[in-house]
């Protein structure tokens, strides 16, 4: 790994969450159950060592407890993003006022594009970015320079054809140790080259949003042949139960600014 994670931002749903965006059919989400499911990934956040700062829940923005679209964190810069869904950019200002007590290095992703957090893959000291739905190659170009201003380096991943995936990070997770979670639709894609593949089996897609944070892996109850591999491979895997986020787009890493 990098580095060690040592904080999160969280921002609990709002109880219009059911209100926000999503591409999937997977039925109205349980507010009460969502809360519970919630409460749980910060407590397993706590107990991977992170400090929480846990933000109020903003009916204004029925998709705002996805706060890891907001912002890309890195040890010595904040971005701010500026979301592919103009429903959203009023969570940018909010994230910001939080981000203010932790860094004092900020960059913005300008109007002239389009970028989600969703689709920022950190490995190392190199990013995947993502261009999709929400993310286009303005707001890829503008991150790319912010990130070569602190000595990173990107890759570009279309996933604009890539049936069933939202963002990037719907279908990649780098988990540390040179090892990257894929789904099969984009394992062949040359930009992961040189890493070493854990493909995530058909069905189980929704899985490849797993998050390593520090010594564990996080990942979606309820796929056994992702947990199985990744245990083989060492990893401490935590599984949670992610229902009703996966019927709102959103998964794992969406929950939490991690830094």
């Amino acid at each position: 790994m990098s580095h060690t994670f040592t904080k999160a931002i969280i921002r609990f749903p709002a109880s219009n969450f059911a209100d926000g965006l999503t591409t999937v059919d997977l039925g109205q989400p349980i507010f009460a159950t969502a809360l519970q499911q919630h409460a749980a990934y910060c407590a397993t956040l706590r107990d991977c060592g992170l400090t929480l700062t846990e933000l109020e829940a903003d009916a204004r923005y029925p998709d705002s407890t996805f706060v890891e679209d907001t912002a890309i964190l890195t040890k010595d810069l904040a971005v701010l993003t500026h979301p592919g869904a103009p429903s959203r950019e009023g969570e940018v200002r909010t994230i910001k006022a939080a981000l203010d007590q932790f860094y004092t290095n900020f960059r913005v992703i300008t109007a002239l594009g389009n970028l989600d957090g969703g689709d920022i893959c950190e490995a190392e000291q190199h990013f995947f970015i993502g261009l999709s739905q929400r993310t286009d190659e303005e707001g890829a170009r503008q991150l790319t320079a912010y990130l070569e201003e602190i000595g990173c380096t990107a890759a570009w991943v279309d996933i604009r054809d890539t049936p069933g995936i939202l963002h990037l990070k719907s279908g990649i997770a780098y988990v540390g140790d040179n090892n990257l979670v894929v789904i099969e639709a984009l394992a062949d894609h040359p930009a992961f080259e040189g890493y070493n593949l854990i493909r995530v089996a058909p069905g189980e897609e929704y899985a490849a949003n797993c998050v390593r944070v520090n010594d564990h892996v996080l990942l979606p109850a309820g796929y056994p042949q992702l947990h199985n591999a990744l245990t083989a491979l060492g990893y401490h895997v935590i599984p949670l139960e992610m229902s009703e986020f996966q019927k709102m787009d959103g998964g794992l890493s969406c929950l939490s600014l991690r830094f």
